[in-house]
Formats: structure tokens, C-alpha cells, sequence
């Protein structure tokens, strides 16, 4: 069976709470960093989270 092309990553807040999501991508298709704005709830507002590793 092949391997699937999909790794986790880590969301991180730019707002500085030290909150993040985490989620999956595709490396392949998404070869740069991702940056989605999402809701933080420790700042209550919705923010900009860039892409981490997951240590």
C-alpha cells in the first residue's frame, strides 16, 4: 500500500496566546507555509495562524 502525502502541522497564533490548531496538508500541493485566519478564543477574535511543526 502506498503512503499517504498528507503530514500534520501546527496552526500558531500570531496574536501571541500560545494557542494553535492542528491540521493536516499536503506538502506536494502546498509547497509554501500555510497562513489561515481562524478564530483564537484566548484573544477572542479571529487572527492570522502560521504554519509550525509539531514537535
Amino acid at each position: 500500500m502506498a503512503k499517504t502525502p498528507t503530514i500534520k502541522i501546527r496552526l500558531n497564533s500570531t496574536a501571541g496566546t500560545g494557542f494553535y490548531y492542528v491540521t493536516k496538508k499536503n506538502p506536494r500541493n502546498l509547497t509554501e507555509k500555510m497562513v489561515m485566519k481562524k478564530y483564537d478564543p484566548v484573544a477572542r477574535k479571529h487572527v492570522e495562524f502560521k504554519e509550525g511543526k509539531i514537535k
